[in-house]
């Protein structure tokens, strides 16, 4: 019984953690492809159910969090020592503000999403790009401009706040240099 429980911790444990090769989208299904779950399966589910290409969903996960699950912001300093509070609540791969995951849960009926399950994180960026969409009228497969109102908010995009923000240029462009990268790759190795 204890071997049957330590395997089913081992296995379970290898759920929430980052891919060993981030910039390599078929490495990153290959690896995370097992028995309990499917990371390309989740991708190609919400990309789906929403019209957004697997590479920009995972472009955006890419540029958020790199992959780890229990990414946060950095604390800032308090008194140049000690730890203060962190500058939002963005958390997991999505790096999805509380509020924000709060809205998309009662908007999609997933009450028990979680920012540090792939499953969850992929499908909100799904949901939040195709809002941008709607919202915004950003093409679904612009990883530039709906990185733009991902990292601004739908309102802040509109009010173009992004446009002297170095920050948001530079994840846009990483978003949208990862994206084609992706999409390369996925063609290659053929899970598109």
């Amino acid at each position: 019984m204890r071997k049957l429980l330590l395997v089913s911790l081992l296995l379970f444990a290898g759920c929430a953690s980052a891919p060993k090769q981030v910039n390599n989208a078929c490495a990153i299904f290959d690896e995370k492809d097992g028995w309990f779950n499917s990371w390309h399966k989740a991708a190609k589910d919400s990309s789906r159910e929403f019209g957004v290409p697997i590479p920009v969903l995972l472009a955006t996960i890419n540029t958020e969090s790199g992959f780890q699950p229990y990414a946060r912001p950095p604390r800032k300093k308090f008194l140049w020592i000690f730890p203060g509070a962190r500058a939002s609540s963005a958390y997991g791969y999505s790096q999805a503000l509380d509020g924000t995951w709060d809205q998309y849960r009662r908007a999609t009926g997933r009450s028990g999403a979680s920012r540090t399950d792939f499953a969850d994180a992929i499908h909100f960026i799904g949901w939040y790009h195709a809002t941008s969409n709607r919202k915004n009228g950003i093409s679904l497969s612009d990883p530039y401009n709906l990185y733009m109102a991902y990292y601004s908010g739908h309102s802040g995009y509109n009010r173009g706040v992004w446009r002297n923000n170095s920050t948001a240029r530079n994840g846009a462009q990483r978003t949208l240099n990862m994206s084609r990268r992706y999409e390369a790759q996925l063609q290659r190795c053929g899970r598109l």
